[in-house]
């Protein structure tokens, strides 16, 4: 059974860092692209970074409005993915969530669909305030 495991999310205040975790059992994990949404409330789940089965920059896609703040990276021996946040803005709060998926393009494209992802956790908030 495929699990991803969400982690690290909280309160934290506009300008601020945070680290995300995603942990992953029960898929091979070094042939998955992994990545992350999020959903604010109110709105639709929206696409915010992705990291192929390497994690060299040229792997890495990224929305535009968290490019240059957030980084994503991987760890392979630990199966886990991480996402560091940081110069938290208000619009940045949201349930976060970790997503896998074994077709690279599903990630790397200009709009990228939670539906197409194999798999996907339940979630962990990130709420920045003022």
């Amino acid at each position: 059974q495929v699990q991803l495991v969400e982690s690290g999310g909280g309160l934290v205040q506009v300008g601020d860092s945070l680290r995300l975790s995603c942990a992953a059992s029960g898929l091979p994990f070094n042939t998955y692209a992994l990545g992350w949404f999020r959903q604010a409330p109110g709105k639709e789940r929206e696409f915010v970074a992705a990291v192929s089965w390497g994690s060299g920059v040229g792997n890495k896609h990224y929305n535009q409005d968290v490019k240059g703040r957030f980084t994503i990276s991987r760890d392979n021996e630990n199966n886990t993915v991480f996402l560091h946040m940081s110069s938290l803005k208000l619009e940045d709060t949201a349930v976060y969530y970790c997503a896998a998926d074994n077709n690279w393009s599903d990630f790397f494209k200009p709009d990228p669909q939670i539906s197409d992802m194999d798999y996907l956790g339940k979630g962990t908030q990130v709420t920045v305030s003022s």
